[in-house]
């Protein structure tokens, strides 16, 4: 019968740690990788974990294959602090495990509490996250955000739900719309990618009709409003801020190809009163 790993970075995750601790408290292990956090995260973790370790920073990728690497067993729960594993699921876990799981990983379908309520309607849910895997088969990829687990063989599906409390309020919302598009932007311009106007005028109103209409925002009412609302923005600032790298990118190149046109016109000059002081 396999055991079980859970494992969790944190940073500064003081307000939500000791509950997410505690709805995995069942679990063979609990291993939490702390990136230098500067409130009481590592102490609360320290009353439930099996072991904490503080590490800096190398980015959400190579902390989640260090924490996986660096557990005991090979069967990973990996959660974020901001998360709780639901009676139900933990019970689906505990089941599966206590026998030989046909596939190596399992998505999970995660629900979010946001503005005094469950959101299950919108792109945010059912929101499965694969999350539950054998490291000997699998590991997190990606760059800079929406990081992913890649496995290698078969992905089976769980149906208890794994609870996600992401935003405290809208601001706090807000922030991390800003800080996740610039994230998103950079990762699309280093892939290639461009905006243009068409982009930005037409990718959010569409991820509004998706979210509000297609995806059931509207039976949420002022709460689903909100949230297709706030995904349009996140769709429109991910592509505004592409655009303005896009244009720094090419300001840069005016200026170096300006530089280099200079430089040259500078060196035929000076041949050219060598050729002259020599022919002379």
């Amino acid at each position: 019968m396999p055991k079980l790993s859970v494992t969790i970075i944190t940073k500064n995750e003081a307000a939500d740690i000791g509950a997410a601790l505690e709805s995995v408290a069942w679990a063979d292990e609990i291993v939490v990788v702390d990136s230098q956090s500067t409130d009481d995260t590592v102490a609360i973790a320290q009353r439930s974990a099996t072991r904490v370790i503080v590490r800096e920073w190398p980015g959400y990728v190579d902390q989640k294959n260090y924490a996986a690497a660096t557990a005991s067993h090979d069967w990973i729960l990996s959660l974020d602090a901001d998360e709780r594993v639901t009676p139900e699921l933990a019970r689906e876990i505990q089941a599966l495990l206590a026998g030989t799981p046909r596939d190596v990983a399992f998505r999970i379908p995660r629900v979010t509490w946001h503005l005094g309520r469950w959101i299950r309607t919108t792109d945010w849910y059912p929101d499965y996250q694969l999350r539950l895997y054998d490291r000997r088969a699998a590991e997190w990829t990606g760059r800079y955000v929406h990081e992913a687990v890649a496995v290698r063989g078969t992905t089976g599906q769980l149906h208890g739900e794994l609870q996600h409390f992401a935003y405290r309020n809208i601001s706090d919302h807000l922030e991390t719309i800003d800080r996740y598009t610039t994230y998103a932007a950079r990762q699309m311009h280093e892939a290639g990618r461009r905006a243009s106007l068409l982009h930005l005028a037409g990718h959010p109103p569409l991820a509004f009709l998706r979210n509000y209409l297609a995806r059931g925002g509207i039976r949420d009412r002022t709460a689903g409003f909100l949230i297709s609302t706030l995904n349009a923005y996140y769709v429109f600032l991910k592509f505004a801020k592409l655009w303005e790298l896009q244009r720094h990118t090419a300001h840069r190149e005016v200026v170096k190809s300006t530089k280099t046109t200079k430089t040259l016109l500078l060196f035929m000059i000076f041949v050219s009163f060598v050729c002259f002081v020599t022919s002379s």
